[in-house]
């Protein structure tokens, strides 16, 4: 059975997290869908650092399929265009009401999920620099952080997206079978994956 995974992009976007989850997604042999939520409908623009994005469909031509996973980079002002989408917003209720999978690092936590009041009673983890976006019962101050009851992954920045996207082939796919897509890219002995190796959990 294919995983399909959902990345949105946007303008603004950060450009290091949404190429690492695209890449270890497809790494991870998942059906990866990169969509535009440009409001103009533009498929290229440039991301936070000016590098260009290439998104392969609009959102609205995917908005009636089925995703095992929304993962939603983050970049202030992709996560600006992503709060102002209601159909982005709509996808992502509907995913947690059919009890899939969603996924928002840096500042999505707190500009896309936190400010629609998404996941209310949610455990979530953001880009410091947004943490009082969170309310203090809720916050973690961990890179990556998932809520096994809401099912939402979320996670910090550009330097945890390997992490973030890791976690979400765990979650996805289990701890043995991440590991043989984490392997090859040599990760940081830190990181813990080598256990997951070593002992085949």
């Amino acid at each position: 059975m294919t995983i399909k995974a959902l990345v949105p992009i946007a303008p603004g976007t950060e450009e290091m997290e949404a190429i690492t989850i695209i890449d270890v997604l497809i790494r991870a042999n998942y059906q990866v869908t990169v969509a535009s939520v440009d409001p103009e409908g533009a498929l290229t623009f440039k991301g936070s650092r000016g590098i260009p994005l290439t998104a392969e469909v609009k959102l609205v031509d995917v908005a009636d399929e089925e995703f095992d996973v929304i993962a939603l980079p983050g970049g202030v002002g992709g996560a600006e265009v992503f709060q102002q989408s209601i159909l982005l917003v709509e996808m992502i209720k509907q995913q947690q009401y059919d009890g899939r999978l969603n996924a928002a690092i840096c500042a999505t936590p707190a500009l896309v999920l936190q400010h629609h009041q998404l996941y209310p009673k949610s455990l979530m983890t953001c880009h410091p620099h947004f943490k009082s976006h969170i309310p203090k019962n809720n916050w973690r101050d961990k890179r990556v952080t998932y809520d096994q009851l809401n099912k939402l992954l979320t996670s910090q920045g550009p330097a945890s997206a390997f992490e973030f996207a890791i976690e979400i082939v765990i979650l996805l796919s289990g701890k043995p079978f991440a590991w043989s897509v984490a392997e090859p890219m040599v990760p940081l002995p830190n990181l813990h994956y080598f256990d997951l190796g070593a002992k085949g959990v």
